[in-house]
């Protein structure tokens, strides 16, 4: 078991016997299960966990199955009463509270610990997503590569929300996910060889040959380059809906009768670039609703840490959106500027996401 006092994280192990607190340090702490004394605290399970630690504020944390405590005073004592009979919808219902306030709360934390941990412990990074508690995973935390990105710099790879694409897609995304972006583009290189917005985002030369279709040892694009040597067997298949034609002669939405983006396909995809959407929260230079899809939402991590959007530490960088602006595609500038001058053929930063299971 585990206590959050002040903001950190504090683990104890406690017992109650007797009848009797059992002090450790300033804290103390009785069990109580099903109304009989317990010198643990029981497995996970379907328990309603009632809380009393006097003047402190004590919560239970169904996600990570630990007891969490704010203004902890010298000698606080704290009643923990686990009562059997939760129902499974109740349970789920608490689970999905604790998934919301980590996705609404930023704390940069490295996690590389748990990815390394072996898979039948409860605590390894993918076994707290599977299970859908994400137990100690929180938007901002990151994991370190042994890789390096085409500037020499190590690669951090960082959660940028949970489970934001639940059930998108014409075949719902059922599985618990947290998707993951580099905290710096991972190399550079253009849309097109040529400066054409034609085929849209699926028809450009980023998707079908830079950042990779599927999983194939030996090759040398994003995927099978940087991802798949860190994450094998736990990169998600998804289904998105991808910009797949260009009309010069459509109506752009910001009033330019330049051309926009004028259909859209379901693909099977192991990553992507982001959105406007993801990035801003809004369309800036997106030339029709066919550059979206499900990339509607924002991302956590940019709405916690909007300085996440153009810099990293003191980095500053530019990077590719999937986004059509008529004769050109989207981006982020250095210096935070959403971008729209770019042609296809510069090479800017790339720095896609995906989703771990």
């Amino acid at each position: 078991m585990s206590f959050w006092g002040g903001g950190i994280l504090v683990s104890r192990i406690y017992n109650y016997t007797q009848g009797k607190y059992l002090s450790y340090e300033n804290y103390k702490l009785a069990i109580v299960v099903d109304n009989e004394k317990a010198k643990t605290i029981p497995n996970r399970g379907y328990y309603k966990v009632d809380v009393d630690c006097g003047d402190a504020r004590g919560e239970w944390d169904y996600n990570a199955w630990s007891l969490k405590i704010d203004e902890i005073k010298e000698g606080t004592k704290c009643n923990i009463k686990f009562t059997s009979g939760l129902s499974e919808d109740k349970y789920e219902e608490y689970l999905n509270a604790g998934v919301n306030a980590r996705r609404n709360t930023y704390r940069g934390k490295n996690i590389t610990e748990y990815k390394e941990l072996p898979e039948e412990n409860n605590m390894n990074l993918y076994n707290q997503i599977k299970n859908c508690t994400f137990d100690d995973i929180y938007v901002g935390d990151y994991i370190e590569s042994t890789q390096t990105d085409s500037e020499n710099r190590t690669i951090i790879w960082l959660i940028a929300d949970i489970n934001n694409y639940l059930y998108s897609g014409d075949t719902a995304l059922d599985k618990c996910h947290a998707t993951i972006i580099p905290a710096y583009p991972l190399m550079n290189a253009p849309m097109n060889s040529s400066s054409t917005t034609a085929g849209g985002y699926k028809g450009s030369e980023m998707y079908t040959t830079t950042l990779g279709t599927t999983i194939e040892t030996g090759k040398e694009d994003v995927l099978n380059k940087y991802i798949v040597p860190d994450f094998n067997g736990h990169i998600l298949k998804y289904r998105n809906l991808v910009s797949s034609d260009m009309d010069s002669s459509r109506s752009n939405q910001y009033g330019a009768n330049t051309g926009a983006s004028s259909s859209w396909e379901w693909e099977d995809r192991y990553l992507d670039l982001m959105s406007e959407v993801n990035v801003y929260g809004s369309t800036v230079w997106s030339s029709s609703g066919y550059d979206i899809g499900i990339d509607n939402r924002e991302y956590a991590i940019f709405k916690l840490k909007p300085e996440f959007i153009n810099s990293y530490g003191t980095t500053r960088f530019h990077y590719w959106l999937k986004a059509i602006t008529s004769t050109r595609f989207a981006s982020v500038d250095t210096d935070g500027n959403s971008g729209s001058n770019y042609l296809a053929t510069d090479r800017g930063g790339v720095r896609p996401r995906f989703l771990i299971n």
